[in-house]
């Protein structure tokens, strides 16, 4: 059993370097993706003209005031872009299920009060 093992390694490891050093001769017969990520604007006129604005959340007040931020944060950007893509909403409703998301994650209930059971508050 440890030469069937030491053989299989050794093979392995014969092939893999053969294919290493030609890899120049098959690579280009590997699919590969016309992209492999979506590169995410980083200003506020890039977010407007990718969609990442709308009525309710309007971005060309930012722009008019000459905002010298960068945009939108990119974390949060990209997690609205794969709920945008994944299920077919428009922006407001994707930034809408991710505060949700982000609030579950955090314990925190849809009101917006926390759901520790130890939390206190006095009104």
């Amino acid at each position: 059993m440890g030469y069937m093992l030491y053989t299989i390694s050794f093979l392995s490891l014969i092939v893999g370097t053969a294919l290493y050093f030609s890899r120049h001769r098959w690579i280009h017969l590997v699919p590969i993706p016309d992209y492999v990520y979506d590169r995410l604007p980083s200003s506020f006129s890039n977010d407007i003209e990718t969609g990442f604005t709308s009525n309710d959340f309007d971005l060309h007040t930012n722009l008019a005031a000459g905002d010298s931020r960068r945009g939108l944060d990119q974390r949060g950007k990209r997690e609205v872009q794969k709920i945008m893509k994944s299920r077919k909403v428009d922006f407001d409703e994707a930034r809408r299920l991710y505060v949700e998301q982000s609030f579950a994650n955090n314990d925190i209930g849809a009101d917006g009060r926390p759901r520790d059971p130890k939390f206190v508050s006095f009104s």
